[in-house]
């Protein structure tokens, strides 16, 4: 089902989005980078106020119950400037908060999407392990039930907001079924007796998103906290290919962020007597950066738009996720070369980009396992990584 799109709204609401990066978060976005401050809460609550972290989650909640395009339109607006604020935004609105609310029990979403959608709490997705990372089926960490509680015993690595997140939607394997007929999916409260948080993570991008292990020590949460039991892994994983098209947006954002740089740059900066936007190398490279940005553009637009209350196209979020990532890497190491000397100075802020589109290139999925996506959903079939 394709969703109808009220443009003035999404025009009006990409205004509001690009002031608010513009004047309230450009101006702290280089600092925080470079001493990796975490976002404040208060900045969060702020978001939460203008109603960005529920744009696209249900009225009934506090949310808006908009169209995801809304929702993706304020990401990129605020990933342009500041990617720590725009993950505010994506985390609640295309991240495991969409999970709860659509694979979520009634009883879990009156709990955790309130506070989620007002900015008060926050809800981080914990899946990859020290072993599992691409190959998410291997798993270990469980989640046993035990009469009306369950226990959680394990560890996560690479998780986003690790330690920072007040919720944690935890995949674990909850039987000792092969592959991914045991795992199913938790909320765990951060404050839980048992959990425990790594030392953050040094990154080379993603400074002011705290990235650290999640450690489970037979932590206990009652049974009302398992969103879907063993045996559902694919209908997991259809709801993160919503997380993958917001992920494709902070990509699209950072890859436009940089050719709007460069489209001024080359228009500004003279050599050899006139600006360099009438060298005929430079008009190849720029064209490029066009052609990559808007293709990416149109992949996360489609997938974005053919789906309503269900679930994205698999493969069109593939193709969306791949292009997009490829896309800010290229472009961003093209606005770079293009800005010469001042490109690789800290001072033009470039290389800043083009170390958040490796970051997000790698997180949910790579651009090789994309590929692996596409050709498996083309053809209909699984290929065994294994043999």
């Amino acid at each position: 089902m394709t969703q109808v799109i009220d443009a003035d709204e999404q025009r009006a609401l990409k205004e509001v989005a690009a002031k608010v990066a513009l004047e309230r978060y450009a101006p702290h976005a280089e600092e925080w980078d470079r001493s990796r401050t975490a976002f404040p809460h208060d900045e969060r609550r702020y978001l939460g106020e203008l109603g960005f972290l529920g744009i696209a989650l249900p009225e009934r909640y506090g949310g808006g119950g908009a169209p995801l395009q809304h929702a993706l339109t304020v990401i990129e607006e605020l990933a342009k400037e500041c990617r720590p604020a725009a993950f505010q935004v994506f985390e609640s609105n295309t991240g495991p908060a969409q999970v709860v609310a659509r694979l979520g029990t009634e009883e879990q979403r009156e709990r955790f999407l309130p506070p989620i959608i007002r900015g008060d709490a926050t809800l981080a997705v914990a899946i990859s392990e020290p072993d599992a990372g691409s190959a998410a089926t291997d798993l270990k960490t469980k989640a046993v039930r035990e009469g009306d509680k369950v226990r959680i015993t394990g560890g996560k690595r690479w998780i986003s907001n690790g330690s920072e997140a007040d919720y944690y939607l935890v995949y674990a394997r909850m039987n000792d079924e092969p592959g991914s007929k045991a795992i199913g999916a938790v909320l765990v409260e951060a404050d839980r007796p048992g959990m425990s948080f790594g030392q953050r993570e040094k990154l080379m991008g993603f400074r002011g998103i705290p990235s650290a292990d999640v450690l489970f020590d037979d932590v206990v949460v009652p049974a009302e906290n398992v969103v879907l039991g063993p045996g559902r892994f694919r209908e997991l994983f259809g709801a993160f290919s919503i997380e993958r098209l917001g992920n494709a947006t902070m990509s699209l954002a950072i890859g436009q962020a940089a050719l709007d740089r460069t489209v001024r740059y080359v228009q500004e900066r003279t050599q050899f007597g006139k600006p360099l936007v009438e060298f005929q190398s430079v008009q190849m490279s720029l064209a490029d950066m066009v052609l990559q940005v808007e293709a990416a553009r149109l992949l996360i637009r489609r997938a974005a738009a053919d789906f309503g209350d269900g679930l994205p196209n698999s493969l069109e979020v593939s193709l969306a996720k791949c292009t997009a990532n490829e896309m800010a890497k290229k472009v961003t190491d093209l606005a770079i070369q293009l800005h010469g000397g001042n490109g690789y100075t800290e001072e033009f802020g470039l290389e800043r980009l083009h170390r958040d589109s490796h970051g997000w290139a790698l997180a949910g999925g790579t651009p090789a396992m994309q590929r692996i996506r596409i050709v498996s959903e083309l053809l209909g079939r699984s290929f065994d990584q294994r043999r």
